[in-house]
């Protein structure tokens, strides 16, 4: 899960003077695509300033959302961004119970039928997060996400053990239990992913999980209890994307430590240094506690058109 979004009114964002250095670099990259993310992304007044900025460089933009101010901003949104990724926690009770605000899924839904009013084939995702707390909705989820209107929903665990997402430190072990599926919730677990995955249209592709990664869920959480190792993934995240947080620091994925900072040097600059090579050459995805506990792995080719 992300904590992010819990501490939006003290966090730092990026300037347009940051995301206008960055441009020498993205260009110098061949940078395709680029992901807004938050907290809440669109709480940046300058945010549609940086979206021109990349725009300017044919660079395609993804929002991740909660989607509370989707509606404020539909003008915009369609005007700068290609497509939104909302995040979905259960379905409406459960999703505002969760965030801790009420009306929130209300807002959400709001926003994504309003957007698709003005535009049939602007392509809105959900992403949700599958939990101690909400995998008992996750049939109910489905549900939502289809009768709000999005065109797909894709699910993953929860990462309980790292520092990503704005944790100041990895999570202690009462805090991982509030999140982490207790040893005996793992049969019913099992039992709900094996009701859903029968009920799934492949041709319609509303759910992005293969049957095999939905099964991966409950492996994952399995392999805290040592029952199964922890799900096998392909990865090549360090070697073609690059995260660069509000106040500057670079990773190499949302996961691993930082490996520079922006306001110090050149964004093409860090990902070649010695340092970066040196992680990358070294980095075995198979044995590196990080890489193995990951839960948002990514596999692009590096020849992928994203536009």
């Amino acid at each position: 899960m992300c904590d992010i979004w819990k501490d939006n009114k003290n966090l730092k964002q990026l300037t347009e003077a940051d995301v206008t250095g960055l441009m020498r670099s993205l260009k110098k990259l061949g940078t395709q695509q680029v992901l807004m993310s938050g907290g809440e992304a669109l709480l940046n007044k300058n945010f549609f300033r940086l979206c021109e900025i990349l725009k300017r460089q044919n660079i395609s933009i993804s929002l991740l959302s909660t989607g509370l101010t989707l509606k404020h901003h539909t003008d915009e949104l369609l005007r700068w961004v290609d497509d939104i990724i909302v995040s979905i926690d259960g379905d409406e009770p459960l999703h505002d119970a969760i965030r801790n605000i009420p009306g929130a899924f209300a807002k959400l839904r709001e926003g994504v039928q309003y957007l698709k009013s003005r535009n049939p084939d602007y392509k809105i995702t959900g992403r949700s997060v599958i939990h101690r707390i909400n995998f008992r909705n996750w049939e109910n989820i489905i549900m939502a996400a289809k009768e709000m209107g999005l065109d797909q929903v894709s699910f993953l665990p929860a990462d309980v053990s790292s520092e990503a997402f704005n944790r100041q430190t990895a999570w202690a072990e009462p805090k991982q239990h509030e999140i982490l599926l207790a040893e005996d919730e793992l049969p019913e677990l099992q039992q709900i992913i094996a009701r859903i995955i029968p009920t799934i249209d492949r041709g319609e592709r509303f759910i992005a999980e293969s049957d095999t990664k939905l099964r991966d869920i409950h492996a994952y959480y399995a392999a805290f209890y040592n029952i199964n190792p922890f799900p096998f993934k392909k990865c090549n995240a360090p070697w073609v994307s690059a995260v660069v947080e509000a106040d500057g620091s670079v990773r190499p994925c949302f996961f691993h430590d930082t490996i520079g900072n922006i306001h110090d040097d050149e964004l093409a600059d860090i990902l070649n240094s010695d340092t970066a090579i040196g992680f990358r050459k070294t980095l075995n995805m198979g044995g590196n506690p990080t890489c193995v506990k990951c839960v948002c792995s990514l596999n692009l080719h590096p020849r992928t058109n994203l536009n």
